[in-house]
């Protein structure tokens, strides 16, 4: 490994080395603070670090890394979530008696893990990336040991990742037998000599580990229960940056291997797409906790990503980038909102908990409507751009049957997107919990009225994220 390698490689060695100063420090001198501050440091630096990357790419590390612009873009997406969480926990566990610096250890390997993921060239450097990012999440679901629910979502999840790596450890291993390597180039090139039953299950068995990662439809049950048994900050942090990466990487693997014709895989994903928009949006009209609605609405944006994964070419690509961008700010302002009305005993998930937010708290229901403007594709937010993108990209492609379904998906979602809203302006009622009791933190308030300028500005103008990422997304291999 030359030094150029190493070099390019820096925000990755940057993650892992502020993981490991964080985890000494605790060990040595335990202080909440100090541990947000090193966590903040390293994922600054980590992300500061990635235009000094940017003119040695493209670049094959070995054949288990390749950074190009694709993953330095995604990498600083994973960065910028992991930022934001960290200032969200800080917050959210300020008063709790337990130990909180643990958790940014936890938070540092899951961003690592993540960072690996797109930028994997290899199976194996997949499921590294996969498992480091899975074991992290782990602990963080079931952190606070105190909540029985807490410690429920983290077996849910650990049960459902050894499924997840046993069919994609079998999955690599059919396609291996079949072509002879693990390298991603390789098997792309060996899935073009013709159709084979063996390469085609491996495929398969490999489309269900994503997919349960992912949580679309039919791999979706786990996702609505650990999202409400996880803390608010991680079940912000699962929501998009662990869906994001595995996303990115979806999108580099199957890109090229859809590109082959191969139309048994394109009626697979062409039905995931739509049962996981119809049943994500029509699940989460009968909920009454918002977190499971927003568990089962994530359910229902990946489906709208898969429209766009779909469509392929330069306009799926370019969609599938910039609905990423605007569904991490639009999840992580969402999943903000309820982390600062929330301590690690007390959720604030019942949606009675949100009547009368407005006549408590004005900007913290401001901004949680954005956000779930946003997720309803109304304007002027980044989310209506992403899925005009979307649809774009649909037509182009002559999907007309996902877009059919993306629109009457959409209007269903509208539904209790605006039930939450219309919760919130409503005056409470006398027994009603009081959110506004719970101190908002200054350094979360920052962060959530950024998020929420960010998602206006991409909705009225998102030119300049569209620039950078038709620089990123052309360098896709």
């Amino acid at each position: 490994m030359t030094s150029a390698d190493i070099l390019s490689l820096l925000p990755l060695l940057v993650v892992a080395t502020t993981g490991v100063v964080v985890m000494l420090a605790a060990a040595f001198y335990r202080n909440h603070r100090l541990s947000l501050i090193l966590t903040l440091a390293g994922l600054l630096t980590a992300f500061i670090s990635l235009p000094f990357v940017s003119p040695l790419t493209p670049r094959q590390v070995t054949s288990l890394v390749l950074v190009d612009g694709y993953a330095l873009f995604y990498m600083g997406l994973i960065f910028a979530a992991g930022f934001i969480v960290a200032l969200l926990t800080y917050g959210y566990l300020e008063q709790w008696d337990g130990n909180p610096e643990e958790l940014y250890v936890l938070l540092l390997l899951a961003t690592l893990g993540a960072a690996v993921l797109v930028g994997s060239s290899h199976f194996a450097s997949f499921f590294l990336g996969l498992e480091t990012l899975s074991v992290a999440l782990y602990a963080m679901i079931a952190y606070n040991r105190s909540l029985r629910r807490g410690i429920e979502a983290g077996i849910k999840y650990l049960v459902l990742a050894g499924v997840t790596a046993a069919f994609l450890l079998f999955g690599m291993a059919l396609v291996y037998a079949e072509t002879g390597t693990l390298a991603f180039s390789g098997v792309i090139a060996a899935a073009g000599g013709g159709p084979s039953l063996q390469l085609m299950v491996g495929l398969g068995m490999l489309i269900v580990g994503v997919g349960f990662k992912l949580g679309v439809v039919p791999f979706h049950m786990w996702t609505p229960d650990v999202y409400q048994g996880a803390p608010a900050p991680v079940t912000g942090l699962l929501a998009s940056m662990s869906k994001g990466a595995m996303f990115a990487l979806l999108l580099r693997y199957f890109t090229p291997v859809m590109a082959l014709e191969r139309q048994g895989l394109v009626w697979v994903f062409t039905a995931v797409a739509v049962l996981s928009m119809l049943g994500g949006n029509i699940l989460a009209l009968t909920q009454d906790n918002v977190k499971r609605i927003l568990a089962y609405s994530s359910i229902a944006h990946l489906g709208y990503l898969l429209v766009a994964f779909l469509a392929s070419g330069p306009a799926g690509q370019l969609a599938v980038a910039f609905y990423l961008v605007a569904y991490f700010a639009t999840t992580l302002s969402a999943f903000g909102v309820v982390t600062v009305l929330s301590t690690p005993d007390d959720e604030a998930e019942s949606l009675r908990a949100y009547q009368g937010l407005y006549y408590r708290r004005p900007w913290l229901a401001i901004i949680f409507t954005i956000a779930l403007l946003s997720l309803a594709g109304i304007p002027p937010t980044a989310g209506l751009v992403g899925k005009i993108f979307i649809a774009a990209a649909g037509v182009q492609a002559s999907l007309w049957l996902l877009l059919i379904v993306l629109v009457l998906a959409s209007v269903i979602g509208v539904f209790y997107y605006m039930r939450i809203v219309i919760t919130m302006f409503r005056r409470p009622e006398a027994d009603v919990v009081q959110p506004s009791m719970v101190r908002l933190p200054r350094a979360a308030s920052v962060v959530l009225g950024a998020l929420s300028v960010i998602l206006v500005g991409l909705g009225i103008y998102p030119v300049p994220v569209m620039r950078i990422i038709e620089r990123t997304v052309a360098r896709l291999v």
